[in-house]
């Protein structure tokens, strides 16, 4: 009975040390899942580690006089014409000191070749990339990943095969060049190297997001044609981002989401912003009157799937029943609605880094989203300052903030961009620590704002708003010596 007594209870300790061991496998098990979680979602991270913005040389400055030189050569362009644009460059909010290709101030503006092209892009290219390298110490030799957004110009070979060939970069880089993209185009490129980090570590990627200003300009004289003549500028910007976990620290930014919005599929958000030719053959961007429509139902869509991901949940409530609340009362007790109730988005946002395309654009989007003067003024003073540089307007704004010292750790910065076909792009950024590099901003970010917006010329053309519209004999003269060739 002893013997036995002793083998049932050695029987016993076993069974409880397997089942200890068991336990002990199972914690640890359920703790290397979890870390092997955790470390996936850190790997798969989206950080900024440096960017910059592209800044033309001094003489290549646009002013208004420059633009009405430039409009009068346009041997297809009456003076009702020059007037219709003389008039939109004044109100456009677009400032003097803006930057336009070499070719414009070479005499061949109006009709430029492949090579004008392709300075405009290695100009650019070599100077933002030069200082992005010395500036964040990574070699070319380092980069995985390289993504271009250049939406009117598809050389061959691409251009991201113009920069691995200049910089030798690795014979192993994955490379897509963009094209077709419009001013949403920067936040497209970040999306493709956001997906490539969730499954490729440890990498380094490039983002050169411009457009090509040089061959754009329309030499016809269709009103829904001609205005981008004068609402574009020369601009770009690089953009250096990793997923490597060591770089955490050194890293400006930290991708929080991201989405995108496409209304292609509706025939008016499709033709609504389009490249095309007139009926002389002449080739240009169309923009319809049914633009601003569309631009605030992508921007509404595109809100409505951001917002659950940014704004916290007290605000989200508070919307919806406000919102059920007004529905009811004016269905039920037919009580009007004064004013229609709109999320507040400062609740979950810091700082809003919103596409500069013009005055009406920033107009419309502080009416959609109920923002201030104050919210608006990074995107203003970029169009005053840079105007309208398509998809890397965004990085200007964002410059501006940083040149004011704005961006501090913690922040959260909404970016918003539109563009053909139609899109609406948003993300959020996260500001890892405190930002005051004064960028592109050096020279002038203390003049800012300034006083005033008005156009300087304003006083001297004033004349082409009047009504009835009397030319000056001198417009008069310079279009008569157009027309008979002299």
């Amino acid at each position: 009975m002893l013997i036995l007594s002793r083998i049932n209870t050695h029987k016993h300790s076993e069974h409880q040390r397997m089942l200890v061991i068991s336990a002990c496998l199972l914690v640890l098990s359920l703790l290397y899942l979890f870390y092997k979680l955790i470390d996936k979602r850190i790997s798969q991270s989206c950080y900024i580690l440096h960017y910059e913005c592209f800044k033309p040389t001094e003489d290549r400055k646009v002013s208004t006089e420059f633009s009405g030189k430039m409009i009068r050569k346009c041997k297809n362009l009456g003076i009702e014409d020059y007037q219709f644009l003389l008039r939109a460059i004044v109100s456009s909010g677009i400032g003097e000191e803006t930057y336009g290709p070499k070719n414009f101030f070479l005499g061949h503006g109006t009709n430029s070749s492949l090579n004008d092209s392709l300075h405009e892009m290695d100009e650019f290219f070599s100077e933002t990339l030069d200082k992005l390298f010395s500036r964040s110490r990574v070699s070319p030799q380092d980069i995985d990943i390289l993504v271009v957004n250049v939406s009117v110009m598809a050389s061959v070979p691409s251009l991201t095969s113009r920069i691995i060939k200049h910089y030798k970069m690795r014979d192993d880089i994955k490379s897509f060049n963009l094209s077709g993209m419009g001013c949403s185009a920067s936040l497209i490129s970040i999306n493709i190297v956001q997906n490539l980090f969730k499954t490729h570590r440890n990498k380094l990627a490039l983002v050169l997001t411009s457009e090509s200003i040089a061959p754009s300009w329309y030499n016809g004289n269709e009103r829904s044609m001609i205005l981008t003549n004068c609402l574009f500028r020369c601009g770009g910007a690089s953009v250096l981002l990793t997923n490597k976990r060591s770089l955490q620290k050194q890293s400006m930014f930290k991708l929080k989401c991201l989405v995108r919005t496409h209304l292609g599929s509706s025939d008016e958000a499709y033709t609504c912003c389009r490249q095309q030719e007139d009926d002389k053959g002449h080739v240009g961007f169309f923009l319809g009157k049914t633009l601003p429509r569309t631009a605030t139902r992508a921007l509404t869509e595109n809100l409505k799937n951001i917002a659950p991901k940014i704004l916290p949940l007290t605000a989200l409530f508070c919307f919806i029943l406000t919102a059920n609340i007004q529905k009811f009362g004016a269905k039920f007790l037919h009580i009007r609605v004064k004013r229609k109730v709109i999320l507040n988005f400062k609740l979950g946002v810091d700082h809003f880094c919103l596409h500069p395309g013009g005055k009406a654009v920033i107009d419309g989007v502080k009416q959609s989203l109920g923002l201030t003067e104050g919210d608006m003024e990074p995107s203003r003073m970029t169009l005053h300052r840079f105007g309208n540089t398509s998809a890397s307007s965004l990085w200007y704004v964002l410059g501006y903030m940083e040149a004011k010292k704005r961006l501090k750790k913690g922040d959260r910065v909404l970016m918003i961009g539109f563009g053909s076909g139609f899109k609406c792009n948003s993300c959020m950024w996260e500001v890892l620590r405190d930002l005051d590099d004064k960028n592109v901003w050096e020279d002038c970010v203390d003049k800012f704002p300034p006083k005033s917006l008005t156009n300087p010329y304003l006083e001297k053309y004033g004349w082409i708003n009047d009504d009835p519209w009397i030319p000056p004999p001198e417009i008069v003269q310079a279009f008569a010596s157009i027309e008979s060739g002299d």
